[in-house]
């Protein structure tokens, strides 16, 4: 599996970390004894013809931050994306499931209107209701270097769940 950074701006890491109290610094979050260090990650998994995505995270709405970072990384490397632009997209839906099939399938069609790459992502989740903001740039052919475009999320492999070490995973197919 292919883990994908995160900071558009820094481009350093193919593993996004969230700081434990072992590690300290600002993002630092309260841990108990009992939870392991999670580093939040964006990834693909492997599905035939078309491209699966994951996001792995200590919150559900950092999951699907996650996810929506390996869907961009389908069309270009996510630290080549400026964040000049700003884009609020909000949807509902009433499963965890059905739910990232629309987010995801919402950040598409926003690339394609706008014909935009999105580099970073804020989301918010509460009682089915996602609101979000994208952050990006206008697509430059020659920088991004565009590999495919996603045409939908498709429900195959679609799964939200919490795991037993207490990460969210947000996953699904891309069709390409």
């Amino acid at each position: 599996m292919r883990h994908i950074g995160r900071d558009a701006g820094r481009g350093v890491s193919h593993r996004l970390g969230f700081l434990n109290r072992r590690g300290g610094g600002a993002a630092q979050e309260a841990r108990s004894d009992d939870e392991m260090a999670l580093e939040a990650v964006a990834e693909h998994f492997p599905h035939g013809a078309d491209v699966g995505v994951r996001g792995i995270a200590h919150t559900k709405a950092q999951a699907f931050e996650q996810a929506a970072l390996a869907l961009t990384e389908i069309v270009t490397e996510v630290g080549s994306i400026v964040p000049e632009e700003t884009v609020e997209i909000e949807c509902a839906a009433p499963s965890d499931g059905l739910l990232l099939a629309d987010w995801l399938n919402r950040v598409i069609y926003e690339m394609a209107v706008r014909h935009m790459l999105f580099g970073r992502f804020t989301v918010t989740i509460e009682n089915g209701h996602l609101r979000a903001r994208a952050w990006g740039e206008k697509i430059d052919r020659a920088r991004h270097a565009p590999a495919v475009e996603p045409k939908g999320a498709t429900f195959t492999a679609l799964k939200v769940e919490r795991r037993s070490d207490g990460a969210w995973v947000a996953q699904c197919v891309i069709d390409v």
